[in-house]
């Protein structure tokens, strides 16, 4: 365990509500990583979960700190970041998620994932890789694949259990349009950070861009859907196609206009397809917070 030094919970934990998300949580994650506790007072693995979460933050020593959501009292933020059951945690560091998991947790294992979440946002046992994932970032943003792979790669024999290296090597396999080469790099990932945030991103990256390669014409499908509205398997093509040509929020304005026809159509596809879309955003991209406010106002309507 983190060895403990003059706790001050006053400081480093606090309770806070969706009205505050924005600045307590990605906003602050941006200087000091932020550690998310989805709970209810109802819950009991959550008051389990709580005390020991905290116990491990605390001695963290700032390098981490804390914030508490009650899930009956903030329920929007709650569908948002598609928290499905309690306890839910979700370490969020420049300002997305970048780790998580659900359930209650031994000491040992919240310990590590303290420990884990400031080794990734930089904290002194990081050596700098952070910094290098950032330049990386740069690099691949700016077309200099090659550049960015090779900083990726070096990260991850730097570090083997590095998400963000993980996803971002990917990536610029997808760049290059490597899907095969993607995946091989995505199956390799160690179990301990499978479910990290920037590790499912990267899997729903992949999956569009498989569904991006067989998609049809698309001024042929949006005819076909103006002659026949009712087609859903003809809508689900268009928006397949909408993705593949770059334009997002048109296709997810489909889907959900899918969800709202017949959100059972083909055991919920429309609904599956736009959380592959909002796993593969930022979680702060605009086009991920209205998609999920108007499919949670239909969901909950």
């Amino acid at each position: 365990m983190l060895e403990l030094n003059t706790p001050n919970t006053d400081n480093l934990v606090k309770d806070i509500t969706e009205a505050d998300f924005m600045t307590e949580v990605v906003e602050a994650s941006k200087t000091t990583p932020i550690i998310v506790d989805f709970w209810a007072p109802w819950c009991g693995p959550c008051k389990t979960l709580g005390p020991a979460l905290e116990a491990a933050v605390t001695a963290a020593r700032g390098a981490v700190r804390m914030v508490k959501i009650n899930v009956d009292e903030n329920q929007q933020v709650a569908a948002q970041l598609r928290v499905q059951s309690i306890p839910t945690v979700y370490a969020f560091h420049n300002g997305q998620p970048v780790d998580g998991f659900q359930g209650a947790l031994p000491q040992s294992q919240i310990d590590e994932f303290v420990a884990r979440v400031v080794k990734a946002a930089g904290g002194d046992a990081s050596g700098g890789l952070d910094e290098a994932i950032a330049a990386a970032e740069e690099m691949l943003a700016d077309g200099q694949i090659a550049d960015a792979q090779q900083v990726f790669q070096a990260v991850i024999e730097e570090d083997g259990e590095n998400a963000a290296a993980f996803a971002g090597l990917a990536r610029c396999y997808l760049e290059t349009g490597d899907l095969g080469q993607a995946e091989a790099v995505l199956n390799g990932v160690p179990d301990a950070i499978h479910a990290a945030a920037p590790i499912e991103a990267a899997h729903a990256q992949l999956a569009l861009a498989r569904q991006a390669q067989s998609a049809g014409p698309l001024d042929d499908l949006a005819a076909a859907v103006a002659a026949n509205p009712g087609d859903m398997q003809t809508r689900m093509d268009y928006a397949t196609a909408l993705h593949a040509a770059g334009q997002i929020e048109a296709a997810v304005d489909a889907l959900l206009d899918m969800f709202r026809m017949d959100r059972e159509w083909n055991d919920g596809v429309a609904k599956a397809q736009l959380f592959t879309i909002f796993d593969a955003l930022k979680p702060t991209d605009p086009i991920v917070l209205n998609g999920r406010r108007k499919l949670s106002s239909m969901i909950f309507a």
